[in-house]
């Protein structure tokens, strides 16, 4: 294909009087001024005396074969004065860009430039790689189809095809199937500012507007044309994904069979030593009696107090096992079902050194069911959140499609595989990790709930006080959480932004938020939130990570507002975890409220500043505070701009805290950590560290413009299709699932302790 280019210059700056230039063609027109004048931010024009254009090639058909072309050019102004300008026409000699071959060239705002290609036949997708050394001056790569004019000026680059914003690096993918002439114009277009990738922003409207702009905003680019992944490569990255975690499947059945054998073995033995490790469950060969051991301490409280706890309990437990079933009595309720012992529950919590025994004394069937809300409010809340997420990704990613405006969504261009209307399949496909294994733990939860149920039927262990008790409906939440993630984070994937960043992090809330949840349900199950406290205090964080996303970048009110509700839900919740409850400073209407405030700052933080009543829970609650309010000063002092990061930075370091206090004092307890929560332990550890490392290569980020963004775009490196980011999500997914099988079975080697043996913590 032959191509024409027509240079022109004038040395009129006259801007009443330029000079018009029209070309025309067999099958258009093409027409310019000089000096061509170019408008910016704030109005602001920019001149250009030199302009060089390529002319619409024709491609000779197969009736007519090769001929002449002829062109008209046209000159003309309507100066009262004679006006010198120059007229060159050219031939191009490399108009047609080769696959695999790096083509060097230059361009400028009035100079732009764009080159044709063509698929060879065994190639259906291609990815167009562009390069420069220099920053800027900002410029636009576009693909346009066939079709004359070609749009390659800063003002109409926009009207057809697919285009972005570059600086350093650019790449699109092409296919073959989207150009029915099975070929394509590559156009390259450089602006005349540079605040669209970043740069400076002009500072007034005022300026030299007769200012000429020839030689300074030239730019060298580099452009590579490689083929792209074959379909054979999709089937491989979707068996890979999805075998690499099916056999964690495989792994659950071996285990679960091997438990099945050794379980069989021991029912081989007398009931009075009958050990069901899948359900949590071990009976004791000595007698089982409802009063506290001997040499057992509660400080202030003699033995009889603990005993009268355990008698108090006992009209509570209710039926046996097996009926479990739904009954006015045993509805779910905000408040306490013990009121007619209020005075002893009082006194029972407050005292130094508390058992399980003291914080499991409501009725099983009544705590089980509150702690199922969880679960059938998570699904009802991921079903609401889910709907309107997918409508609206599903809007962004059509949006791109038809407006070929590549800079709405932040991909990795340089590993961004499309599959049908999606542009970002592979990082859609890697989510697939969290469905799974979200899943197969809920499989693993169902089959301790069912084992633990049978084991119930068979011994009729209501009336006995061993092991942590069993309650399963926040794991079935996490579960659920886990799949919802996996959901929500492949649709903030469809076209990832800022505007919608905060879907991929509000179920990461709600995971790290159950997992303290449960960890503090295990040793406190009467005192633990309901359901409805819980996620209404999810809601409360997810509203104020919207309000992050909208006023977290520069305004310093919201900061200081986010900073002082940081610290006082802090000492809030430090306070009742620290009184277990049980700290009430009467009705606001009551005059007396500050003095009893005061009395309670005197005796527990100035009288017994040497040694707390409870020195443990002090101890991590001063870490935790001391935590939080480094979180609130580092957000009042930087103010990040990546808010929803932020907040999930908040839960996650809580969490790790707790967990690591939690298994601080297990080791401290003298309990023990059997090999399987051990192995979770090990591979939950190493398994997050490598996720991060890869976490952190960030690919792109959408806290810059489109164009700087891109420098941080990398090469797939796993099978051709999966790049870093896509290796986090498998990683996450696996650590997540390992981290949930810890809080699962962390507190198995107590089955065989009674309750009023285990200390609480």
């Amino acid at each position: 294909v032959d191509a024409v280019r027509v240079y022109v210059n004038s040395s009129s700056e006259n801007l009443q009087y330029p000079v018009l230039f029209v070309v025309r063609q067999q099958k258009g027109v093409l027409s310019w001024q000089v000096p061509l004048i170019f408008r910016g931010l704030y109005q602001r024009t920019y001149n250009y005396q030199e302009v060089s254009r390529t002319l619409c090639p024709s491609e000779p058909t197969p009736e007519t074969g090769p001929s002449d072309q002829i062109i008209f050019v046209d000159v003309s102004s309507m100066a009262p004065f004679n006006v010198a300008y120059e007229l060159l026409v050219t031939r191009l000699e490399n108009f047609q860009l080769e696959t695999n071959k790096a083509f060097n060239f230059t361009a400028s705002p009035s100079q732009p430039q764009y080159f044709l290609y063509k698929f060879p036949q065994d190639v259906d997708s291609v990815i167009i790689k562009v390069v420069s050394d220099a920053v800027y001056p900002c410029s636009v790569v576009s693909v346009q189809d066939i079709v004359c004019p070609v749009y390659d000026l800063d003002h109409n680059v926009e009207f057809n095809g697919v285009y972005q914003s570059m600086t350093k690096q650019a790449a699109i993918t092409v296919q073959r199937k989207d150009f029915p002439g099975e070929q394509f114009f590559v156009v390259f277009v450089i602006k005349p500012e540079d605040y669209a990738c970043g740069g400076s922003v002009p500072s007034s409207i005022h300026g030299n507007v007769n200012r000429t702009w020839n030689l300074q905003r030239m730019k060298n680019l580099q452009v590579t044309i490689v083929p792209s992944i074959k379909k054979s490569v999709y089937v491989q990255a979707m068996f890979f994904s999805f075998l690499s975690f099916l056999s964690f499947y495989l792994g659950s059945v071996v285990v679960a069979f091997v438990h099945y054998i050794s379980t069989d073995m021991k029912l081989t033995v007398p009931f009075g030593s009958v050990s069901i490790a899948g359900s949590g469950i071990m009976t004791s060969s000595h007698p089982i009696t409802a009063s506290t051991p001997e040499g057992s301490s509660y400080g202030a409280i003699d033995e009889s107090g603990s005993s009268g706890g355990h008698q108090l309990s006992s009209p509570e437990r209710g039926p046996p096992a097996g009926s479990d079933t739904d009954s006015s009595v045993e509805e779910e309720s905000d408040f306490d079902t013990m009121p007619e012992i209020e005075s002893d529950k009082n006194v029972i919590r407050t005292k130094v050194f508390l058992y399980l025994s003291d914080l499991s004394r409501k009725d099983r069937r009544i705590v089980s069911k509150k702690y199922k809300i969880y679960f059938w409010n998570i699904i009802t809340i991921a079903v609401f959140y889910a709907l309107p997420v997918i409508q609206l990704v599903i809007t962004y990613q059509t949006v791109v499609n038809v407006t070929g405006n590549q800079d709405i969504c932040y991909y990795n261009f340089m590993c961004a595989h499309p599959l049908g209307v999606l542009s970002a399949f592979n990082n859609i496909l890697s989510n697939v990790g969290h469905m799974l294994l979200g899943f197969l733990f809920l499989l693993i939860v169902l089959r301790r709930d069912i084992l633990h149920r049978r084991a119930m039927e068979m011994k009729d262990v209501y009336t006995l006080d061993y092991g942590i008790p069993k309650h399963f409906g926040l794991f079935y939440a996490m579960g659920i959480a886990l799949m919802m993630e996996g959901v929500l984070s492949a649709c903030y994937h469809v076209c990832p932004n800022y505007s919608n960043f905060q879907f991929d992090t509000s179920f990461m809330y709600m995971i790290a938020g159950l997992c303290m949840l449960k960890l503090y349900q295990t040793r406190h199950p009467d005192i633990n939130a309901s359901a409805y406290s819980a996620y209404a205090s999810f809601a409360v964080v997810i509203c104020l990570a919207v309000l992050g996303v909208v006023f977290g970048k520069n305004d310093m009110w919201f900061w200081v507002i986010f900073s002082m509700i940081h610290v006082l839900a802090s000492l809030a919740l430090s306070t009742q975890i620290y009184y277990m409850g049980r700290f009430k400073i009467g009705k606001c209407s009551d005059l007396g409220i500050f003095r009893r405030a005061a009395m309670v700052l005197y005796t527990d933080c100035i009288q017994q500043c040497s040694r707390p009543m409870y020195m443990d829970r002090m101890v991590l609650l001063i870490v935790g505070n001391l935590v939080n309010w480094s979180f609130a000063i580092f957000g009042l002092v930087y103010r990040p701009r990546d808010f929803a990061s932020y907040i999930l930075g908040i839960f996650i370091c809580n969490l790790l805290l707790y967990l690591a206090f939690y298994i601080i004092m297990k080791l401290r307890s003298s309990e023990k950590l059997l090999p399987i929560p051990l192995f979770c332990i090990v591979a939950t550890a190493v398994v997050w560290a490598a996720a991060l490392y890869f976490f952190f290569q960030t690919l792109s980020s959408w806290e810059e413009t489109p164009a700087e963004s891109r420098e941080k775009n990398r090469q797939c490196i796993l099978l051709g299709f999966f790049d870093d980011h896509d290796i986090w999500h498998f990683l996450s997914a696996a650590a997540l699932f390992f981290s949930f099988l810890v809080l699962l079975t962390l507190d198995d080697d107590l089955d065989a302790v009674r309750r009023d043996k285990i200390p609480v913590f």
